[in-house]
């Protein structure tokens, strides 16, 4: 049965990063330190940087990381995410990650932009861009997954809309061991998650928390 999953990044104070409009820090300053331990990851470097070397930590963060990576078959992202806050008017703007995104399978992004052309890319990424209610777009990303999961991505306000809804079936947040009193709030639409959900706590050697919500 196909399941609705989000991962998000928390500081320990509960804030992940507010993007920032500049190119040369599209995730927001903070982005960096706040998202360490994952990028340190085997995984991280393999699936994302295309580093086939080996290197990278295999610890829970790298389990965590694999985890993320396994068993989807159709993403969703919001504007930002895909670089729509930096790039609005540029039609020759495929998002961050080059000629072969680290998907391969279809992504669907919702922007007020649409309707514009879908674009295929090297791998099996396809990105579609949608503008309806987020249930109709869940429905196809359902239909496309193939009976695999559907993986909610960035940015935090996204996931609130679908946990808002009710829609996610598993949250998985890595909350890093630094202090940010900034930024954009995590926690503000999860009141009430443990009781609908079974949580399950976990302490990586980089110090990150990983804490999920299974419903």
């Amino acid at each position: 049965m196909t399941r609705v999953r989000v991962d998000l990044f928390s500081s320990l104070d509960g804030y992940t990063t507010a993007a920032d409009p500049a190119a040369a820090n599209p995730m927001g300053e903070d982005w960096g330190p706040l998202t360490a331990a994952y990028a340190a990851t085997r995984t991280f470097r393999e699936k994302v940087l295309g580093d086939t070397s080996g290197k990278g930590t295999t610890g829970i963060d790298d389990a965590y990381a694999t985890a993320a990576f396994t068993g989807v078959g159709a993403e969703i992202i919001g504007a930002a995410m895909f670089g729509l806050h930096t790039y609005p008017d540029d039609p020759e703007w495929k998002g961050w990650w080059g000629d072969r995104p680290p998907f391969g399978f279809p992504v669907f992004v919702l922007t007020h932009s649409a309707p514009r052309p879908s674009i295929p890319m090297e791998g099996g990424t396809t990105f579609h861009f949608r503008s309806g209610a987020i249930e109709d777009v869940l429905a196809e990303a359902v239909a496309a997954a193939g009976g695999l999961d559907v993986r909610v991505g960035g940015g935090v306000r996204t996931a609130h809309e679908f946990l808002r809804a009710g829609l996610v079936d598993e949250l998985h947040l890595m909350i890093a061991p630094i202090v940010l009193a900034r930024g954009n709030r995590v926690w503000d639409d999860f009141r009430g998650l443990e009781k609908t959900h079974a949580v399950k706590t976990e302490v990586a050697e980089s110090g990150t928390i990983h804490v999920t919500f299974s419903r």
